[in-house]
């Protein structure tokens, strides 16, 4: 039978639609194409959280200002390590990093922290020089961090100290500090900060007639009045000239424009305790003394808002109540100073001293041997009296011989010394360490009177068995000097 095909009108070939095919690829070709982002990262799941921004240079400068002006040097000084971490090609972060991390020196208790902080500054302002050859500002900074790393008490030996007041190290840095507050001036004569820290480091050359010459035209700047530095410069040159009431004045304009900067609060309180030292009469020392204590209160007060843990202010309180004879609260603000800092070798011998001076002798050899030899964390706390439940004391480590600590060396010797019995003989350790004293400092005649005074008790505890010394050198109390450049 003959089959024909079925006529048009009744079927329609089957036709590829080219737009759903052109949809179809499009379809495959994008899926293909997400799923190959997503897999290197590129795209990101729906719905995931949005990652944190990306801080900004000037975020972290601005919270470094906001940290500096607030009196928490140590926050600024993170801030801006933040910020040069971002643009370390920015020489003004550099050298504003380089300033607080050089005020923030006077705030560090040891020989060690201070020399540390202060090399930092150098570093700093060395990247900001590089970066700024010819900035007057970063020059200007340069000379006040270079000035403030001359500090004989950090890079002289005790043998150089001995026959001198400064060593070459010092001046060298004084001459280097100069020529950079010279080059900032010539880069803009009209800088007010080159003209204060050329006078400050006029002071520090002993040039007091110059540098009271520069201090006064970096005043006449009409930007002066609003600049610490400068007016705290200026307190420092009438500091140096004897002019406490007036340095004092001083002081108190910088803390107007900075009232959070402890350490201006400090040198205030210090150049009260100042005056009060020469009053005329009881009356007026007392009152003198009761202002001092304010404003190192006042300085333990901002730390206390500000939740930082500096034993300085109480390290200062304490040395205006034993100045005035009331020991036994000077020993509890040391005492305080240690709860914050509890391996601060100096603080237990700034402790020691107190005790001495109280005429607890038995009581500063704990703490005099922590500061000088060092202690193990039961002996800490035996020196500072006893140490709270849970405390298990503090392993500390022993300060080095110098300027500043040679008065923890010779006290120990002494009291060691004088406590010896034939049955309870310390002149071993006594005589080790006066005999160590004694070839640092073989040219100070107070220090070698001491350790005479010392070494000839050790000698009549040796050489005659039932012998006994029963009081102390006079030398040995009367020229102790105040430990350590703390205010």
């Amino acid at each position: 039978m003959n089959v024909y095909p079925r006529r048009e009108l009744f079927y329609k070939k089957t036709r590829a639609n080219i737009y759903r095919l052109f949809l179809l690829v499009a379809l495959i070709l994008g899926f293909v194409w997400l799923i190959s982002g997503w897999t290197r990262g590129k795209i990101e799941r729906p719905f995931t959280a949005t990652a944190t921004p990306t801080r900004t240079v000037d975020s972290y400068a601005l919270e470094g200002d906001a940290q500096f002006t607030a009196g928490n040097l140590d926050s600024a000084i993170t801030a801006y390590r933040e910020a040069v971490r971002l643009d370390p090609n920015n020489a003004q972060i550099w050298a504003k990093l380089a300033r607080i991390q050089t005020y923030s020196s006077s705030l560090k208790t040891t020989d060690a922290e201070r020399r540390a902080r202060l090399t930092d500054a150098r570093g700093s302002i060395g990247e900001a020089a590089k970066l700024a050859p010819d900035d007057s500002t970063v020059h200007a900074i340069r000379a006040f961090v270079l000035d403030w790393n001359a500090n004989s008490s950090l890079l002289c030996t005790a043998e150089e100290l001995a026959t001198a007041p400064t060593c070459d190290a010092v001046v060298k840095l004084l001459t280097e500090a100069e020529q950079e507050a010279v080059r900032a001036l010539q880069l803009d004569n009209a800088n007010t900060l080159a003209l204060a820290f050329y006078a400050e480091i006029l002071v520090d050359q002993q040039k007091w007639n110059q540098a009271n010459q520069y201090i006064l035209q970096a005043l006449e700047r009409e930007d002066a009045a609003n600049l610490m530095d400068v007016h705290r410069v200026y307190a420092y040159v009438l500091e140096t000239l004897g002019n406490y009431k007036q340095a004092i004045e001083e002081y108190d304009k910088a803390i107007l424009i900075s009232p959070n900067l402890t350490f201006l609060y400090l040198r205030a309180g210090a150049n009260y305790r100042r005056l009060a030292f020469g009053a005329l009469n009881e009356d007026s020392a007392a009152q003198l003394y009761e202002k001092s204590l304010e404003y190192f209160q006042k300085a333990a007060q901002i730390n206390e808002q500000l939740q930082v843990h500096d034993p300085i202010p109480y390290l200062s309180i304490a040395k205006t109540y034993s100045q005035t004879g009331d020991y036994f609260a000077a020993a509890l603000n040391v005492q305080k100073a240690l709860d914050y800092d509890p391996s601060n070798a100096d603080t237990y011998g700034q402790l020691g001293i107190v005790y001495f001076k109280s005429r607890n002798y038995e009581g500063s050899i704990p703490a005099l041997k922590c500061a000088v030899r060092g202690c193990d964390a039961a002996e800490s706390c035996e020196a500072r009296g006893g140490c709270d439940a849970g405390d298990p004391g503090r392993t500390v480590g022993g300060l080095a011989l110098s300027a500043n600590t040679v008065v923890y060396y010779y006290t120990y010797g002494s009291v060691l010394a004088a406590l010896s019995r034939p049955r309870n003989n310390m002149c071993g350790e006594a005589v080790a360490v006066l005999n160590e004293v004694a070839a640092a400092f073989p040219h100070d005649p107070d220090i070698a009177g001491i350790v005479d005074a010392g070494l000839a008790i050790c000698a009549q505890v040796g050489s005659e068995p039932g012998s006994a010394a029963t009081a102390f050198p006079v030398q040995t109390e009367a020229v102790i000097p105040t430990p350590t450049p703390t205010p």
